[in-house]
């Protein structure tokens, strides 16, 4: 059987559910880095799936592991973590080293040294990249990785979100939630501060029973805005959203800053019409703006950081009337599975059988 060892920084729920589809046709180890505090995520252990956190001053050990798993495949985070880079250097020339990378190509200064120093640095390691979306698949391609660039990268836990969507939209198509949800961390580059006083003023100027959720924690914890229809759950595990999902309606990421988002997948599959800003990676993928009458698509977006523009579009969203706000949210489950953990898991095997 085809095994495959994935050096990986932090892991998420989504993550190891597209590895478990793997593990159905392959032996899979994981090495990982600590929990994040910031995103505590909780995992149940795999029968299928070895996981290893990562040590400090333990990369021999971890490397020991690693060749003595022998691996047809080796999936590595970037080239951030040098440990990493060297248990890949260690390997033997014909097992596919494939490198991740979700950052953006903007033709910064340090994205053209990359580019011109890739061929003699990144490619000495790896033998394919595989990227979320086309903006990160044109950086691969100035790396150096050409037709060997991957897209996919990150998948929602499918079957899960697909399971609810199917309860929540029973509950929906008698009432439609008249609460807006934001699920992600408490830092200042999600743009948390200007959706808490876009809906702060909302409410000031045009009274209404719409709330907002926000699902989360970060070092902005304590900065957070306290208003009587701004509810603060805290951090709430994967496998624990359940009931948040069947209680709201509209999804908001108001990110300044964000490559990708998995998030607007898992709730896109989740039948939530969108308001998103324009940095959000997955947009390309799983959001479609209004066409016309005909086809309303399955949300707003706006530029991030403007407040006005962010108001504008949560007023837009709360005048749809609940037949409207159903449509978008079909629209969105539609675009939510055409990424499922099925072809995630195909995705990464197809390099082996070439």
């Amino acid at each position: 059987m085809t095994k495959i060892v994935f050096l990986y920084s932090e892991i998420a729920g989504y993550f190891l559910a597209c590895v478990e589809k793997l593990a159905e046709n392959a032996q899979v180890m994981i090495i990982r880095w600590p929990t994040n505090t910031e995103a505590p995520f909780e995992f149940e252990n795999s029968d299928r799936v070895k996981v290893i956190t990562k040590q400090k001053d333990k990369t021999v050990e971890l490397t020991n592991q690693v060749i003595e798993f022998s691996p047809d495949m080796v999936v590595c985070s970037g080239w951030m973590d040098k440990d990493y880079l060297k248990i890949v250097k260690t390997l033997d020339k014909k097992v596919i080293r494939v490198m991740s990378l979700d950052n953006h190509w903007k033709g910064t200064l340090k994205q053209r040294i990359a580019a011109l120093v890739s061929p003699f640095y990144l490619k000495r390691y790896f033998t394919h990249a595989w990227v979320p979306g086309t903006k990160q698949a044109e950086f691969a391609k100035r790396l150096g990785f050409g037709k060997h660039t991957l897209t996919g990268f990150y998948c929602a836990n499918t079957p899960f979100f697909d399971a609810i969507y199917t309860k929540a939209k029973q509950i929906k198509s008698n009432e439609f939630p008249k609460r807006f949800i934001y699920v992600a961390r408490y830092v200042e580059h999600k743009g948390i501060f200007e959706l808490w006083e876009a809906f702060k003023q909302i409410q000031d100027e045009i009274p209404s029973e719409w709330e907002l959720w926000c699902l989360g924690t970060g070092e902005e914890w304590e900065n957070k805005m306290e208003h009587p229809k701004i509810k603060h759950v805290g951090f709430v595990q994967p496998n624990q959203l359940e009931p948040y999902i069947c209680e709201t309606g509209v999804y908001i990421l108001p990110s300044k800053f964000e490559p990708w988002g998995v998030s607007v997948q898992e709730f896109a599959i989740s039948g939530f019409p969108l308001i998103l800003s324009d940095e959000i990676g997955s947009r390309e993928v799983f959001f479609q703006k209004p066409l016309d009458h005909e086809k309303i698509g399955n949300g707003f977006e706006f530029k991030a950081g403007d407040l006005q523009a962010l108001k504008k579009v949560m007023l837009e969203m709360m005048s749809l009337n609940n037949e409207t706000l159903l449509k978008m949210s079909e629209t969105s489950h539609e675009l939510g599975m055409k990424l499922t953990t099925e072809k995630w898991a195909k995705n990464l095997l197809s390099l082996i059988e070439k």
